[in-house]
């Protein structure tokens, strides 16, 4: 408990604009104390809960990491709750790519961040990756290991939050396409920078981002929980990897029922070691 915590005092900490020092002020003790907290070196006084859960404006529950239900749905609960799978079986083109630039030649760790229904996971799986993947949608994360029986091929499948779960292990592989937009702007550089230190070296990152365009309509009847990316955007934060390919395009959709497009960025990123100069 006292690790999610930590983490849950200095996201909160930063979400609220706060340094340690001022919300050391606000509690009436040191920033030492603060800084204790959020490095897991001591725990908080208990009584100290409810003011420092006012402060960061969130409830005791989870502050202590205990709130996991009270998380709004996935946009695409219901539509996941049908029998038919939403966004098809076929896999994304992105796959395709990943198993040009790192085939599953020796056992290689995948992570699907915002898997849906599990179709790219499956799909990873029987190629013969060893896959780990996530959505918060029950529904989703259901219908992701019923197609992972299905294809008779091992899916570590499970619930978690974008903004709140970060990777404690490392991966040769990192997958997400099309959900980084619901990350929180003011989140983005702690979650991609916490992203990228969890992949292996010489392992792979492909990222898939819905970006802003003035030329293209918001989606009509889009959730507000997400948050376009800028053009470039997401490069920039693996400036100092190997790009592999970076490609912006525009495509249609009928996602919503009314025909629209999307304006989007396609990243694929290794974290390569600077070659032995001899």
């Amino acid at each position: 408990m006292q690790r999610i915590l930590s983490a849950n005092i200095a996201r909160g900490r930063k979400e609220q604009g706060l340094t340690q020092e001022q919300l050391a002020a606000k509690l009436g003790i040191s920033y030492q104390a603060v800084s204790k907290w959020e490095t897991e070196q001591t725990m908080l006084d208990i009584s100290l809960l409810p003011t420092l859960a006012r402060l960061l404006n969130v409830s005791v529950d989870k502050l202590l990491g205990y709130d996991a239900t009270s998380y709004d749905l996935s946009p695409y609960e219901d539509r996941y709750r049908k029998e038919e799978y939403f966004w098809g079986l076929e896999p994304s083109t992105m796959c395709l790519k990943v198993l040009e630039l790192l085939p599953p030649s020796r056992p290689l760790k995948l992570l699907d961040i915002g898997c849906g229904e599990g179709k790219d996971a499956v799909f990873f799986a029987r190629c013969g990756y060893e896959v780990s993947a996530f959505d918060i949608s029950d529904a989703g994360i259901e219908k992701a290991k019923r197609l992972a029986d299905k294809a008779q091929v091992p899916l570590r499948a499970f619930k978690a939050n974008l903004w709140d779960y970060r990777l404690e292990e490392k991966f040769d592989i990192l997958y997400s396409s099309g959900v980084l937009e619901y990350i929180k702007p003011e989140l983005r550089d702690e979650i991609m920078g916490n992203y990228k230190s969890q992949v292996s070296d010489g392992g792979l990152a492909a990222l898939h981002v819905f970006v802003n365009k003035p030329f293209i309509q918001r989606v009509p009847g889009k959730e507000r929980v997400s948050w376009l990316w800028k053009s470039g955007e997401l490069f920039t934060f693996f400036h100092d990897w190997l790009i592999e390919q970076c490609t912006e395009y525009v495509f249609d959709c009928h996602s919503s029922g009314i025909p629209h497009q999307h304006a989007a960025n396609r990243l694929f990123a290794r974290n390569w070691k600077a070659a032995d100069p001899r």
